[in-house]
């Protein structure tokens, strides 16, 4: 990126039918980097989702470059502006599904209803009766979630069918499900109805979307992304900025780092003071490790 200072980073994503996600891979890297944009796009028979940054006109030409090809066509995009690499290198890849969900033949036509950011503000500030259910990793929810949220202890999204199978007694109620960005949600919301689930919603565009227009309300703590950012801090207000606690001190923090034993790779939540004292690991065994990153990564 030649201007970080007027760099910004997108995410999208679509489900839309590729035919031929092994031809187009090639095509879409070899655009990315002729236009020195960095990211990752994943691409499979189901649609495609990416996170990208670069410079304020590349991304403008990246935009209109993917919604060019009739099998995408308009794509609804994220942006935020960045002030540093978000992204270290660029790669395309394809999947046999965007996210591993465990449930690959599920219609995704039989998603849940789309709930704008606007309806949840006001579910929540009518103290309407629903269920919110947070649809990523649990390391995810841990630094930041909506309140009141039901936070699955699941490690990997491929775990939700099953997870489902667990709460049969939420089946009349109303219920809410997010994500990041509205990838996982809409799938998982699916699910749900598959299996029986009476009034499902899933969040449009996401954590990220409700955040651009209502910080400081009903999301608490920070938002976990899966770029060099790791989290993104988005409320003012003090008593909503923090719901996790450091790994060593319990002081209030969001901040996520992984040990810097190679063996080891936890992650862990860690404040700035206390991943200097300890070395950027997560014990005393790994702080004398032998495997250890050659340099420091946050």
């Amino acid at each position: 990126m030649s201007d970080r200072s007027n760099s910004v980073i997108i995410t999208f994503y679509k489900y839309t039918r590729i035919e031929n996600p092994e031809e187009f891979q090639p095509v879409l890297l070899n655009f990315c980097l002729q236009e020195e944009i960095k990211g990752k796009i994943y691409l499979a028979f189901e649609g495609i989702n990416g996170s990208v940054s670069g410079d304020h006109k590349k991304i403008e030409l990246f935009k209109s470059y993917i919604q060019s090809f009739p099998f995408i066509g308009e794509v609804i995009f994220k942006e935020d502006p960045v002030f540093g690499i978000c992204h270290e290198k660029m790669f395309v890849r394809v999947r046999k599904e965007l996210v591993n969900s465990g449930a690959r033949d599920i219609d995704l036509s039989l998603g849940g209803k789309r709930l704008s950011p606007e309806g949840l503000l006001k579910l929540y500030e009518e103290g309407k009766e629903f269920v919110i259910i947070d649809t990523r990793n649990w390391y995810e929810s841990k630094i930041g979630h909506f309140k009141n949220a039901v936070i699955p202890p699941i490690e990997n999204f491929r775990d939700w069918p099953e997870y489902v199978d667990q709460i049969d007694d939420l089946k009349d109620k109303t219920v809410v499900t997010y994500c990041t960005g509205g990838i996982r949600c809409e799938k998982a919301s699916a699910v749900m109805v598959e299996k029986g689930f009476k009034d499902v919603y899933q969040l449009d565009g996401g954590i990220v979307s409700y955040l651009h227009k209502f910080p400081d309300t009903f999301w608490e703590g920070g938002m976990f992304v899966f770029d060099n950012r790791r989290v993104v801090e988005v409320n003012t207000k003090e008593e909503l900025k923090h719901v996790a606690t450091c790994h060593y001190c319990n002081k209030p923090t969001s901040k996520y780092i992984n040990c810097h034993n190679l063996k080891c790779d936890k992650i862990f939540v860690c404040c700035e003071d206390c991943r200097k004292t300890h070395d950027y690991s997560c014990s005393e065994e790994c702080k004398t490790a032998l495997s250890r990153r050659s340099r420091y990564y946050d």
